[in-house]
């Protein structure tokens, strides 16, 4: 055989690669999944053999706010608040519920009332000198408004309840003023200590202060006031000076004039009709008792036949 046709032999050797060994996440995902199912049906199996009462406690543990948990405080079903867990609730101001106090939108409404005073004395020339005699505030009755007296500049003529020109004008522009709102007003008259003048026991400081609130009330009423509005007319001499330590003081005379808040004006009125009620009763009582009076005095027919009889 030649040389030339000699076939070369080629051995192919294979090697064998080494599996690829396969990553164990899904052995931690799969126990993650396990100890969550597991935890899921503890949960249940515990609700299931719980009572109503703690079940409420485990709702309110979960509901609480982690600051309240920590240094405690009032838990959530506890308040009053419209933001679960806490938070700041607007329709609170300064403990007054804007949606269902009506006390609080009444005094609201006196304040508007008080600057719009203010404001008519301060834009009128005549008002604002006289500035210094008008005493503006708000009571626990409504919004006050009082005309005090001066020495240089007197409100009445003395020991009279006759109004003084400057006096019938700040009243005349007030009147207007109070219509703006429905609340209704009473009115009180003030002295000082001095005895009344002409000394007559009929008449003193009692009825002199009730003869000014009253005289008051017309330079109102003429203003323009409704004369509907005026719920109380009282005259209280001097037993509310307004300087205590000086009962002689001249700003002790003066003219209250009150705007009643809607709590204050619903007591006198309750007042009033309870007053006209036993009125009714008590004439109801004499109109009975005069009644038997009369029947007792009458002589009865048998009687009087007796009488007759020879």
């Amino acid at each position: 055989m030649s040389k030339t046709n000699k076939q070369h032999i080629v051995v192919k050797r294979i090697t064998a690669s080494k599996h690829q060994a396969h990553g164990g996440s899904w052995k931690i995902a799969y126990a993650d999944f396990m100890t969550a199912m597991m935890a899921f049906f503890l949960v249940m199996w515990l609700l299931s053999n719980s009572s109503p009462k703690q079940k409420e406690g485990i709702a309110e543990y979960f509901k609480m706010p982690l600051k309240v948990a920590i240094s405690g405080g009032e838990k959530s079903s506890s308040s009053s608040s419209v933001i679960p867990g806490g938070g700041t609730d607007f329709t609170q101001v300064d403990g007054d519920d804007k949606r269902s106090n009506p006390d609080a939108a009444d005094t609201d409404r006196l304040r508007v009332l008080k600057k719009r005073l203010e404001q008519v004395i301060d834009a009128n020339p005549v008002l604002k000198q006289f500035r210094p005699q008008l005493l503006i505030d708000i009571t626990s009755e409504g919004l006050r408004i009082q005309i005090v007296d001066s020495r240089n500049r007197p409100m009445f003529d003395i020991s009279s309840a006759k109004v003084q020109p400057y006096m019938s004008v700040i009243l005349r522009e007030i009147g207007p003023v109070l219509n703006e709102l429905p609340n209704k007003i009473t009115l009180a008259g003030h002295t000082d200590a001095t005895p009344y003048v002409l000394g007559s026991k009929s008449y003193s400081n009692w009825e002199l202060s009730a003869d000014r609130a009253n005289a008051s009330r017309r330079e109102l009423i003429g203003g323009g006031m409704t004369e509907q509005k005026v719920l109380r007319v009282m005259g209280v001499a001097s037993t509310m000076d307004l300087n205590k330590a000086d009962p002689l003081d001249p700003v002790n005379r003066r003219i209250s004039i009150v705007v009643l808040n809607r709590r204050a004006q619903t007591q006198i009125e309750q007042e009033n009709v309870s007053g006209s009620d036993a009125g009714l009763k008590l004439d109801a009582q004499k109109d009975s008792a005069s009644q038997l009076r009369e029947g007792a005095s009458k002589p009865s027919p048998g009687a009087a036949e007796h009488r007759e009889k020879p």
